[in-house]
């Protein structure tokens, strides 16, 4: 089982590059389970409601008024639209909130990941995960397109979670083989911007050693890869979510970063 991390910018997939490769791991006997982000929907949408957002460590700030927002684009657009994509391509696929399916619950979070104490509003930090709704969907043959909104421990309160967090615990507790996960770079760079230090390949231990030089949004790619596999997930691959060559190459297990056990 193979748990994607599906980008805003890969969302784009004109030329269906994204979804022909998932059909073609499909017909493989692959299961394939799809965590959406959709950042970039989202700033359009804060944007043309004149919303001002804010990012402190990779984390958007999220106000009552803006977390409407957040899920509501989540979950009525951009899940809708992939799982839309991946039905053109032939694929069965059945778009879910992680809220709504109660799947992902979580607590406010209250630090970023060097530990400084933070109020980002109603930002959520998984603390458990049901997959009963997931293996449903992959028992009759559906490709689950899941959007990371979690409800609080209280079953009431939406909260807003990272997507690659979600994607990071989803895979954990499908025991996935292997956890993709999007970005809009190859991969981690040891020195970034400097592209000459992709890291092809890494032991969690070492990212674990080195992961405070991270910032921004790689920080929060970063802790939710280590996360994964402290939790059971057997690999992590960070690719470039723009390139649908690359996320062919990452089905095949090639490309980007790959962080072992």
């Amino acid at each position: 089982m193979i748990v994607v991390k599906f980008g805003g910018h890969a969302m784009k997939d004109e030329n269906g590059g994204f979804a022909a490769a998932i059909a073609a791991a499909l017909t493989q006997g692959e299961h394939i389970v799809i965590v959406h982000g959709g950042g970039p929907q989202i700033d359009l949408a804060l944007q043309a409601r004149g919303i001002e957002s804010r990012w402190i460590g990779g984390f958007r700030v999220t106000s009552q008024e803006i977390f409407d927002v957040v899920e509501d684009v989540l979950v009525n657009l951009v899940g809708t639209a992939v799982t839309e994509g991946l039905r053109k391509a032939g694929i069965s696929a059945q778009a879910i909130s992680a809220r709504t399916h109660p799947t992902i619950i979580a607590k406010r979070r209250t630090t970023l990941i060097d530990g400084s104490p933070i109020n980002l509003g109603l930002v959520g930090e998984i603390t458990s995960v049901d997959p009963s709704q997931i293996l449903e969907l992959l028992k009759k043959e559906i490709v689950p397109v899941i959007a990371p909104i979690s409800s609080d421990e209280d079953l009431i309160t939406g909260l807003n979670v990272n997507a690659d967090f979600a994607a990071a615990a989803i895979a954990a507790a499908l025991n996935a083989s292997a956890l993709i996960v999007m970005t809009d770079v190859a991969g981690i760079y040891r020195n970034w911007p400097d592209t000459t230090s992709l890291i092809s390949q890494i032991s969690a231990r070492e990212l674990e050693a080195i992961k405070l030089s991270f910032a921004e949004g790689m920080a929060p790619k970063v802790q939710a890869t280590l996360d994964a596999i402290a939790a059971g997930a057997q690999a992590v691959r960070i690719i470039d979510g723009t390139d649908p060559e690359s996320f062919v190459q990452a089905l095949a297990g090639h490309g980007g970063t790959l962080v072992n056990a």
